[in-house]
């Protein structure tokens, strides 16, 4: 009977070991991000505009928030707004862009578990920030020509400053149950991700559990953040469009619909290809290729940092002056606002 129960203990034991082996197993160690599927001998092509956006991404909002920083006439809170999306555009493409230029250039392909994370973690939460920051900004045109008067009391400093906090804590709040979400899925259909970074769904996809939860989750964020901003964006310039059609002056109606066409530009560039790939994903079926869906999954990304200082820079007086100014080498670095 003893030598039985030794050998019972014993296997009993063993059974316990292999299963705790086994659901380490079910996490990877790391992922193999694949680039972009289909068009592997393209990578290398693929990547020189993706390199060059990605400079002038860089080189654009640092320019910004040089400039911002530097001149007291764009102390304002639009140009605070404005920092604070290009201090999102900077986060939010060199979380996905250097690692995609690694896997075109150099095949580098793996990334560990918990980089992986943090990754989709951040890229989640900058691109809720990106379209919280469109949503005040657009309520900052709102109060500037709508109750002009009052702009500055409105919008004071602290305001700014508690507002973009809030903003900012919304996105992490509802993005970090993505990563828990996602670390608890045991993974049994391999480690390769067909994308360039890693995507919720993507990471999601390779799970042998009930995603469902995710999915769902992943819905719930999207109506939360982009469906009450894009709402809160349109109430915002309805009523700006009602203000400005009953100005008496035709240059008045001008000079406002003039101090929205850079944050309107910043809207198109920034929700076209997210609108797109959301509804591609849903109603596309098979008919749009995986490849089609990665490129502007990346576009999606790379296009808002590229595009948004290039836009107020040339549509923005106040920082084009700013700029030609210090080109051209005056002594006076401050701006006179218009």
């Amino acid at each position: 009977m003893k030598n039985l129960h030794d050998f019972k203990q014993f296997h009993g034991g063993t059974s316990l070991v292999m299963s705790v082996q086994n659901n380490t197993d079910l996490t990877p160690a790391s992922f193999v991000l694949n680039g972009i599927p289909g068009l592997e001998n393209m990578h290398i092509w693929i990547s020189f505009p993706f390199c060059s956006m990605y400079a002038v991404a860089m080189m654009g909002n640092c320019g910004l928030l040089y400039l911002i920083f530097l001149e007291d006439s764009l102390h304002r809170p639009m140009y605070y707004f404005l920092a604070m999306l290009s201090l999102t555009d900077l986060v939010m493409c060199s979380s996905t862009i250097p690692k995609a230029l690694c896997i075109f250039w150099f095949h580098l392909k793996e990334i560990g578990f918990d980089d992986c994370l943090v990754q989709m973690f951040f890229i989640h939460t900058f691109t809720g920030m990106e379209s919280g920051v469109l949503m005040l900004m657009a309520l900052d045109r709102y109060v500037a020509i709508c109750y002009p008067l009052r702009y500055s009391t409105i919008l004071t400093n602290p305001i700014i400053a508690k507002i973009g906090f809030a903003t900012f804590l919304r996105g992490v709040l509802l993005i970090i149950p993505f990563t828990f979400l996602t670390k608890r899925l045991p993974y049994c259909r391999g480690n390769i991700i067909n994308h360039t970074y890693c995507d919720h769904m993507s990471v999601a996809k390779l799970s042998c559990g009930n995603v469902k939860v995710n999915a769902i989750y992943g819905l719930m964020v999207a109506l939360l953040i982009g469906g009450f901003d894009i709402l809160c964006i349109t109430i915002s310039y309805t009523m700006i469009l009602r203000a400005v059609v009953s100005l008496s002056s035709a240059d008045a109606r001008q000079k406002a619909f003039s101090t929205c066409t850079a944050h309107i530009c910043a809207i198109v560039f920034s929700y076209s290809p997210a609108f797109f790939s959301f509804f591609s994903h849903r109603f596309g079926g098979h008919t749009i290729p995986p490849s089609c869906h990665i490129i502007v999954a990346n576009i999606y990304l790379l296009l808002p940092p590229t595009m948004n200082p290039v836009v107020y820079g040339v549509k923005t007086k106040q920082i084009r002056d700013c700029v030609i100014r210090i080109l051209s080498g005056s002594k006076d670095s401050k701006a006179h606002s218009i």
